[in-house]
């Protein structure tokens, strides 16, 4: 019986700031719905419908903006400055941000994919991104960087592979990588 009432409360403690939020939005709805209603008709003897859900969008961008330039801006150069004062955690923050970035980011590495020849005996080649053209500061003229996704897992591996190994395919990213996260079981899209 205790650990029923414990369950019920922390259903109340999980719901309550969803209920508040929805209680919110909703009279938000309601008040600038019978002002704006009021104000129009008074004014230009005219009904418009809609006018409580165009000015609650209105309400849910101005504070979407509010919120990201008040608050998550300054709290992101916190937090950026608090990781970049511990070596171990600017190293480790860095390395995802970037990793993120390459994927979802504006700056997408993982664009360019290729079928390397890794065995040319057994004629064996293998999926992956190229993620760097000019390795130079290497001392690696006529190499490139290709990453390899692993199946079903978030990691991958990095090779530095001669650029004749490397055979450009003509095809979606997004598919690619699809197929290799998949180990092979999904397709490309018919």
């Amino acid at each position: 019986m205790k650990r029923l009432i414990n369950y019920l409360f922390q259903g109340i403690l999980y719901s309550a700031p969803l209920a508040i939020i929805i209680y919110v939005l909703y009279r938000v709805f309601v008040v600038s719905d019978n002002l704006l209603q009021k104000t129009i008709e008074d004014l230009f003897h005219v009904t418009i419908p809609g006018l409580g859900i165009l000015s609650l969008l209105l309400f849910l961008v101005i504070i979407g903006f509010l919120g990201n330039t008040i608050i998550a801006k300054p709290m992101k150069r916190i937090f950026k400055k608090t990781v970049d004062q511990v070596p171990l955690l600017r190293f480790v923050h860095s390395a995802l941000t970037d990793l993120f970035s390459a994927f979802v980011g504006k700056e997408k590495k993982f664009n360019r994919p290729v079928l390397v020849k890794l065995n040319l005996h057994y004629k064996l080649e293998k999926l992956g991104f190229i993620t760097e053209d000019d390795l130079d500061f290497l001392g690696q003229k006529d190499k490139v960087a290709v990453y390899f996704p692993h199946s079903y897992n978030i990691s991958g591996e990095l090779f530095i592979v001669p650029r004749e190994h490397i055979t450009p395919l003509d095809l979606p990213s997004s598919e690619v990588m699809k197929f290799i996260v998949s180990a092979g079981l999904m397709g490309q899209e018919k």
